[in-house]
């Protein structure tokens, strides 16, 4: 017999019959065969589940985001430190909407533009800035990822629930451990302890 098989044999003590072999064995194993399957299903469900929705959620909001040009009105802020060129900083812009409304907020700018110069905002359907949209690959990756986390999570949940019924099965068996000890100790006539 080779070392892989002998290994197999000890792995797979639980299904074999044998007078050693308690209920609570079989159905610890019955345990890690559902929570390995469930595992896999349950995973893969919420991972594939989560990278929809967050796709589907990133899709939304590039649907009702809009681009704007807006002109600067003030000199853009930067702090004390003059940003880079490819910087983005805080300026006061001017745009109108499709109804022809005016409106005025602060927006992310190039750290170059001046006032006057024009640049592009992004708005919802009610005219509300908001952050520019993130791009297709942005929204895969990020999808990716959370179905990733979501998928990690529910496999820790199933492991964390098998180890729980582990523990209890454990518990189980010592205190049925512990009471066969105390008739085989009472029948030879004496306590220990």
């Amino acid at each position: 017999m080779t070392r892989r098989a002998g290994e197999w044999q000890r792995r797979l003590w639980r299904w074999r019959r044998s007078p050693l072999r308690r209920t609570s064995d079989v159905v610890e194993a019955w345990i890690l065969v559902a929570a390995c399957l469930l595992a896999v299903a349950g995973g893969l469900l919420a991972g594939l589940l989560t990278a929809g929705a967050m796709r589907q959620g990133a899709d939304g909001v590039r649907d009702r985001s809009r681009p704007v040009s807006a002109a600067l009105t003030q000199e853009a802020t930067w702090g004390a430190a003059r940003p880079t060129s490819s910087a983005l900083v805080w300026g006061t812009v001017r745009w109108t909407d499709r109804d022809g409304a005016a409106h005025t907020s602060r927006a992310r700018v190039p750290a170059t533009a001046r006032p006057g110069s024009h640049v592009t905002v992004w708005t919802d359907g009610h005219g509300r800035l908001t952050p520019p949209p993130v791009s297709h690959a942005e929204a895969a990756f990020q999808a990716a990822l959370g179905g990733l986390w979501a998928a990690t999570a529910a496999v820790g949940v199933v492991i964390g629930g098998a180890k729980l019924a582990r523990a209890r099965l454990d518990r189980h068996r010592m205190d049925q451990w512990a009471e066969e000890w105390a008739r085989v100790d009472t029948r030879w006539g004496r306590k220990t302890g």
